[in-house]
């Protein structure tokens, strides 16, 4: 605690072959008390550059996107923390509406914002894609990265969350190929996820979930409004679905995913 009305602040991000992209990362957090990277073992000069900047850097074996990051929190040395990916940005808006929160003292005990994905060279606003709000910004006596699903992991909060302005700038892929590499690896550890606690796919879970997923997105939520960038965001994500669906429906017969 900084002092009685504004809290103490940690930045919390883990990384792994980010050099390309921590440095605009870390400059957005510069509002921050402290900043501490969990490193896993980059061999591209990620650790050494986020030191250089100012980084408090400790380097764990990756053994889960929701592990890794409770070990960043818990690391911290202040109890509210905002969390982000190397692939993320606070932008100017949003930094001011944490300040303003923070001036305050922190009214609630975690708050959310929009984040905004670049998708070939520009920001979507519409379809699943936004505004895709997420809780980041936390006390961690009070929160944390809880529950048993280390993919598509997410904070929960114990009372009052608020909404804030501005958006969290997420410049996710670096290519199509890497979107497509991700979303494969994404939809078997999903897959696996499920398998293991018992859920099971059917062959109308290959078509149907798929095709409700574009529509969903492309269609109710107007994806369509983000003219060609909306369309191939919406059928590669079907696709994620798609592949989830038969990882799952694979592994109920015994069969290798990878």
């Amino acid at each position: 605690m900084t002092s009685s009305s504004r809290p103490g602040l940690s930045a919390c991000i883990i990384t792994y072959n980010e050099a390309d992209r921590i440095d605009a990362c870390l400059a957005s957090l510069d509002f921050c008390d402290e900043i501490v990277v969990v490193d896993s073992g980059s061999g591209d000069g990620t650790a050494e550059r986020a030191s250089a900047l100012g980084a408090r850097v400790l380097t764990r074996t990756f053994d889960g996107y929701r592990r890794q990051k409770d070990f960043a929190v818990q690391m911290a040395g202040n109890d509210w923390v905002i969390c982000l990916d190397a692939d993320e940005r606070i932008t100017p808006a949003l930094r001011a509406a944490i300040e303003t929160a923070r001036g305050q003292g922190f009214a609630a005990r975690g708050y959310r914002f929009a984040r905004a994905t670049e998708y070939f060279g520009a920001f979507l606003r519409h379809g699943n894609a936004y505004p895709d709000r997420v809780l980041r910004l936390f006390d961690r006596r009070h929160g944390g990265w809880r529950g048993d699903r280390e993919i598509h992991e997410h904070v929960s909060v114990d009372g009052d969350v608020a909404l804030l302005a501005g958006d969290l700038e997420h410049r996710a892929y670096r290519s199509l190929a890497d979107q497509l590499t991700r979303l494969e690896r994404y939809a078997r550890l999903m897959a696996e996820h499920d398998h293991a606690r018992g859920r099971r796919a059917t062959l109308l879970n290959m078509i149907i979930n798929p095709a409700w997923r574009f529509f969903r997105g492309f269609v109710l939520r107007g994806g369509f409004l983000d003219g060609w960038r909306g369309l191939v965001y919406a059928w590669v994500e079907s696709n994620y679905v798609r592949q989830k669906f038969i990882k799952l429906w694979l592994l109920a017969r015994g069969q290798r995913i990878a």
